[in-house]
């Protein structure tokens, strides 16, 4: 059995603070800043250009990447770490695409995270050959698989409801009329289990900064299935992924039957050093146990909430075996409420055009946290809080 307790003290939490927003960036660990030293002062300062080879930072892409992929059941050597989530939807959709040339629809919903979707027209109008973004509702998206898709690019969780498609479902209906399958797995590594291998899953992407707790702006991560390793193609050709990056060859060969295809450019070990920290703490967690918990505290606060809080009504799943590892209320003046709990030490955040969003992460998330936020946030709808001047003033993130 996993040990929360013991999770919970490898976070650095400001004191009183009830973080509920680990799910758009999570909390720093407590072996954070240390790794950081070590790798200022251990590594770069000392061996400089020779830490490529004396500290391998030439293959962290890969032994990270390996790491990351356990949490979502990838095998080793099919998922590497760098540059970023968007980059890497781009770059799973073109090789996708490249594996079916003759169709041109690729399908998503209008639920998606938006910057996914502005990818993939990015992407089509650089190709300016014919292709068709269509995204229906969420639930309509398995009646849309049909012979003219070439791609399905879908997020499992939505980043507002918490909602989640049916994987096995999208990809067994896809894999039968012939697409290939996208999936961006932001708000579900290090959220509820995950196994691509069982699933079959043709490529996978996804960020290490919301539940994998490695710092704003960590990189991202990309899985492909080993059965398509050796005929991907990557529309990002960078040096990384070159057969012989140090032959400066002036003509791009790709690695040979490798993940490291799927490799760019010269990535951030700084950011690495705070990932392989990150993923320290994982190594103790069962992820049966970690969604289970998370099940216990979301059901909690959708029960103390809809009895104590009139006026917010629940705006995700009922079933938690259909919702991620946040749950979301809608609220006329949501934004202003969400700034009033921020102020009281209880953080969420806010999507537009009115859902308050809280992620319910049991790492480092209990019982009694769940019961104070709604005490706050009962305190704040009952004394109309909401309403102070303050907390009517937008800012640039929310």
């Amino acid at each position: 059995m996993t040990d929360f307790s013991k999770t919970r003290a490898m976070f650095d939490i400001p004191e009183g603070m009830i973080y509920l927003n680990g799910n758009s960036l999570g909390p720093m660990p407590k072996a954070a800043p240390e790794r950081m030293q070590r790798f200022l002062m251990d590594e770069w300062r000392t061996d400089l250009i020779r830490g490529w080879n004396t500290r391998n930072w030439f293959m962290q892409t890969n032994t990270l990447g390996d790491r990351v992929g356990r949490l979502i059941g990838a095998p080793d050597g099919s998922t590497v770490v760098g540059d970023t989530l968007s980059i890497r939807v781009f770059q799973a959709v073109a090789a996708g695409l490249a594996l079916v040339p003759e169709r041109k629809v690729i399908l998503s919903d209008n639920g998606n995270f938006p910057t996914d979707l502005y990818m993939v027209e990015g992407l089509m109008k650089l190709k300016d050959a014919g292709y068709e973004l269509r995204i229906p509702d969420p639930e309509d998206v398995l009646d849309n698989i049909t012979d003219e898709v070439a791609v399905v690019m879908v997020t499992e969780v939505d980043y507002r409801t918490g909602r989640r498609h049916d994987m096995s479902a999208i990809i067994e209906k896809a894999h039968a009329q012939g697409a290939v399958v996208v999936w961006d797995l932001a708000h579900s590594a290090g959220a509820i289990p995950v196994d691509v291998a069982a699933l079959d899953v043709d490529f996978a992407v996804g960020c290490t900064y919301k539940y994998l707790n490695a710092g704003p702006g960590a990189p991202a991560f990309i899985h492909v299935a080993p059965r398509l390793l050796s005929v991907v193609e990557s529309a990002l050709s960078g040096w990384y992924a070159h057969e012989a990056p140090f032959a400066f060859d002036t003509d791009f060969r790709p690695m040979p039957d490798a993940i490291e295809r799927m490799r760019i450019g010269t990535p951030s070990i700084a950011s690495f050093a705070l990932l392989d920290a990150a993923l320290d703490v994982w190594d103790a967690v069962d992820m049966e146990d970690l969604h289970q918990k998370s099940i216990d505290l979301s059901e909690l606060f959708i029960r103390e909430v809809e009895a104590r809080c009139p006026g917010v009504t629940f705006a995700g799943p009922r079933d938690p075996l259909a919702r991620g590892s946040h749950v979301s209320f809608r609220f006329e003046h949501g934004y202003a409420c969400m700034q009033a709990l921020i102020a009281n030490q209880v953080i969420g955040d806010f999507r537009a055009p009115d859902v308050m969003r809280f992620g319910i992460t049991p790492l480092f998330i209990d019982q009694a946290d769940i019961l104070k936020a709604v005490d706050t946030l009962e305190s704040i709808l009952k004394n109309k809080t909401w309403r102070e001047e303050r907390f009517q003033v937008r800012a640039k993130v929310t």
